[in-house]
């Protein structure tokens, strides 16, 4: 089964903890072991994993990107929003996390989180849980 998470971002850029929502989808699947995928169907959000212990890394990624990638250029895109469609596509749409004895196998001080960068806006995360051996 397909779970739609519905998500509400604050700001034009964001790196959102979704981390809890994500766990949720699996403790209610009751699945020991398996593979959760996570999928973005937004073509200017994304999806990454990576620490969420010190909220600093957040906003050191997001410096970085706009640094890459500056909201103003040279874009020929006529919706004004070309930087967001290529931070989605450097950040990526998807992420494959293993389930182990019914939990996420993250590392220690690894997160899920949701990467919007055309917001504020309400937006979705789809999240499927695969048993093991199962198609």
């Amino acid at each position: 089964m397909l779970n739609r998470l519905s998500i509400r971002t604050h700001s034009q850029s964001e790196l959102m903890d979704i981390t809890p929502l994500v766990k949720d989808v699996v403790d209610k699947s009751k699945i020991e072991n398996g593979v959760c995928y996570i999928f973005v169907p937004h073509t200017t959000a994304g999806i990454t994993i990576n620490e969420n212990a010190d909220p600093s890394v957040r906003e050191d990624i997001l410096m970085e990107l706009d640094k890459l990638v500056p909201w103003q250029g040279n874009y020929t895109h006529m919706e004004g929003n070309a930087a967001a469609h290529i931070k989605a596509s450097l950040v990526g749409s998807s992420e494959t996390i293993p389930i182990e004895k019914g939990k996420l196998a993250l590392g220690t001080w690894q997160g899920v989180f949701f990467a919007e960068f055309d917001g504020p806006r309400r937006r979705e995360v789809w999240v499927k849980i695969m048993k093991k051996g199962s198609e």
